[in-house]
């Protein structure tokens, strides 16, 4: 903005003596030194703001380029022409739907005339959800062995040990993990749909034998780690067995 100002000043110093004329334009030079300058460290200071603002998971300042309108493509020479657009189609919401059940809406026969002919269905999905239980009763093989004095007994299939099915593990990691649901809020839940359930059995569910999810936390921190040269931390108070101490974030 400042070298625009200087471009406009008529500087015509004709009229003036030499000495004076020296030291305005020493001056002007000066002013538009600093100008020039002023514009170096603002451009800075917007780079290291963005850096900030990247580091902190935000975004920084955004590159607007100017609009450059290409007249051999972009010009409308009427208005016929600028509203000629592509005909919209309604998207057929219910396409990837699986169906779980048909059923016939069949029609009052008396409320039909007595010349009215069947000409087929038409199909409407009814979106449902249904949250029963699925209780399983397993009956195991037992075999035993006198020779070896030992009873082999059937395994149950994997994903149904410790008393519950691979669906009641799965729904209470995603309430808990995804929907962010309190564990209270989720015995709550599995409760009022028949489920016998404790709340030591909830915590199990999400904190035991989840070594693969560990894993997959471990790789993501690893990652971050190699992806720069310089990490962000961050430190709160934290009380542990009654004494003071300091948890650090990475």
């Amino acid at each position: 903005m400042i070298n625009d100002v200087l471009k406009e000043i008529d500087i015509a110093l004709d009229h003036v003596d030499d000495k004076t004329k020296e030291t305005i334009l020493l001056l002007f030079n000066i002013i538009e030194s600093q100008a020039k300058e002023t514009n170096e460290l603002r451009a800075q200071l917007q780079n290291l703001r963005d850096e900030i603002n990247r580091l902190k998971g935000e975004q920084g300042k955004p590159d607007i380029k100017a609009n450059k309108k290409n007249k051999k493509h972009n010009d409308v020479s009427s208005e016929k022409e600028r509203k000629q657009n592509k005909p919209w189609k309604k998207r057929k919401k219910n396409r990837h739907l699986k169906i779980d059940d048909t059923r016939k809406c069949r029609v009052d026969k008396n409320k039909l005339p007595d010349d009215a002919q069947f000409k087929g269905y038409k199909d409407v999905i009814v979106q449902g959800l249904k949250i029963e239980s699925n209780n399983i009763l397993f009956k195991k093989e037992i075999y035993y062995s006198p020779s070896l004095k030992k009873t082999y007994i059937a395994d149950l299939p994997e994903g149904y040990e410790g008393g519950f099915d691979p669906m009641i593990k799965s729904l209470t990691i995603i309430l808990k993990n995804v929907s962010n649901v309190s564990e209270p809020k989720i015995l709550d839940f599995l409760t009022n749909v028949g489920i016998d359930i404790s709340a030591g059995s909830i915590s199990n569910i999400l904190i035991k034998d989840k070594e693969q999810f560990h894993e997959e936390k471990t790789d993501i921190v690893n990652a971050g780690l190699e992806s720069t040269e310089y990490q962000q931390t961050d430190d709160t108070k934290a009380r542990v067995n009654g004494k003071n101490h300091h948890s650090h974030i990475l």
